[in-house]
């Protein structure tokens, strides 16, 4: 049977605009300081989850919502499954933005909204792939579970509580990140280091904040000095700010300096690709006489975490031949004067290292500070073989529909997909597109929705048959 997906696509393309157009007007950032018994990650999250399995049901798929944590659109039966693994939660939209994040909006062929890219588009694309395949009532010889979760850029919690309770997928994908397929990503783990709060007596750091979420660069900074060289700091300022490629506005008032500055955001997994205003604001800032734990504060983020995202000034810079570099975003900073200060530093990491040879290499320069150091939740090195079945098929349905002769990625990335143990990352970000997950003016390509959806279904199916 032949099968043209693109024609199949092109017949629901209202409709998969308008599903996708009510997810995401969905604001499903994670809150739980406003969760419920119902809503354990806080209502947006929920909402999102109620959303996509409501237009499951609609579509007369089975569903199944796991305690307002994860749900799965279910279809087709057979001895193994086959799990398409998405989530509806965003990061916080931030600032920057020239439209209403959580209002989508077409313009230059692109929908920018907060979770275009990131995953609702990508998810939805998916998920009318299954669609698709359901309308034609084309055979099947295998499950499908499309499952989803609902805190995928913070804790995972979701997707934990799902496997913890459903059967593990034989084998699957997550439609999280980019083509032609990603069948290996990095490990891991953030590291929080945590510091008293003492001042000396010059210069006083009475707040230091920077960052929305440790897998993101911030955006954003800023600080509150008390001082007396208020007008000598905001003579370097000015010069600072025409020097580097932030920007940024300083107050005085009386012995009082508010200092902000805006940097740009990117994804933790490659931080050279944003502007870390945190630790321009440090470099500002130790310039000037800072003591006690405060001055290490500035001094560890200037010297040591500013512009190092391959751990070089840390002595542990590593490469895999296959997984490449060891990488660092250095993604919240929070300090108040006595109560202390932390860092919350995200690692990702290939195989040939481990998250102690990380810390290890963090404590050679923090030991004569006075830092405690805290381990976030860990994930090892994931790999996938590229002669795995799952691999090639998928690979060879990206090669048919687009042409383009196409192989593994291994990114820093972390997607659902390596929770299976065959599980890999399906697009939906094509080659040569900016990649505004977890920026400001975050969109994706209207015609990239749709060419996604045909090469879904058409990957799907030839899993599944």
């Amino acid at each position: 049977m032949s099968i043209d997906w693109k024609a199949e696509v092109e017949k629901r393309q209202d409709a998969l605009l308008e599903d996708l157009f009510s997810m995401l007007k969905i604001e499903s950032v994670r809150d739980e300081s406003i969760a419920t018994t119902e809503a354990p990650l806080g209502p947006g999250p929920k909402a999102g989850l109620d959303k996509f399995l409501e237009i499951g049901a609609r579509d007369g798929f089975k569903t199944l919502n796991l305690d307002g944590l994860a749900g799965h659109i279910e279809f087709g039966e057979g001895d193994e499954t086959l799990g398409i693994l998405a989530h509806v939660d965003v990061m916080p939209a931030g600032n920057g933005w020239d439209t209403d994040p959580f209002s989508p909006v077409v313009k230059d062929g692109r929908i920018y909204a907060r979770g275009a890219s990131d995953d609702k588009g990508p998810g939805m694309a998916a998920y009318y792939g299954l669609k698709i395949i359901q309308e034609l009532g084309l055979p099947v010889s295998k499950k499908v579970r499309f499952i989803i979760g609902t805190d995928e850029e913070s804790g995972w919690r979701g997707m934990t509580h799902y496997l913890e309770n459903m059967p593990e997928p034989d084998f699957g994908f997550s439609p999280d990140a980019f083509f032609p397929i990603i069948n290996g990503e990095k490990g891991n783990i953030t590291y929080f280091l945590n510091f008293n709060g003492s001042n000396g007596e010059k210069n006083q750091l009475l707040e230091f904040d920077a960052g929305l979420r440790e897998n993101m660069v911030p955006r954003d900074a800023k600080a509150v000095i008390k001082t007396e060289n208020g007008a000598e700091m905001e003579e370097v300022f000015n010069e600072f700010i025409a020097a580097n490629v932030v920007t940024g506005e300083l107050e005085r008032h009386d012995d009082m300096v508010t200092i902000s500055m805006v940097g740009k955001a990117a994804h933790a997994q490659e931080p050279k690709n944003g502007e870390n205003a945190g630790t321009f604001l440090a470099l500002f800032l130790n310039q000037f006489d800072f003591g006690g734990d405060a001055g290490n504060y500035l001094r560890l983020a200037a010297d040591y975490l500013h512009k190092d995202s391959r751990m070089n000034n840390f002595n542990i810079a590593f490469t895999d031949d296959i997984m490449g570099d060891l990488t660092m975003n250095s993604g919240i900073f929070t300090f108040k004067a006595d109560k202390g200060g932390q860092m919350a530093l995200n690692f990702r990491f290939p195989k040939g290292m481990t998250e102690v040879d990380i810390k290890r290499g963090i404590e050679n320069i923090t030991n004569e500070m006075d830092v405690t150091i805290e381990a976030g939740r860990l994930q090892g090195p994931h790999y996938v073989s590229p002669e795995d079945p799952l691999v090639k098929t998928l690979l060879g349905v990206y090669t048919k529909q687009t042409g383009e002769k196409a192989e593994g990625l291994v990114v820093g990335g972390g997607t659902y997909g390596r929770l299976l143990k065959r599980g890999v990352a399906f697009g939906a970000m094509f080659p040569g597109v900016p990649d505004t997950m977890h920026q400001a003016n975050e969109f994706i390509p209207l015609d990239d929705v749709f060419k996604a959806a045909a090469i879904y279904a058409e990957g799907i199916y030839e899993l599944i048959k």
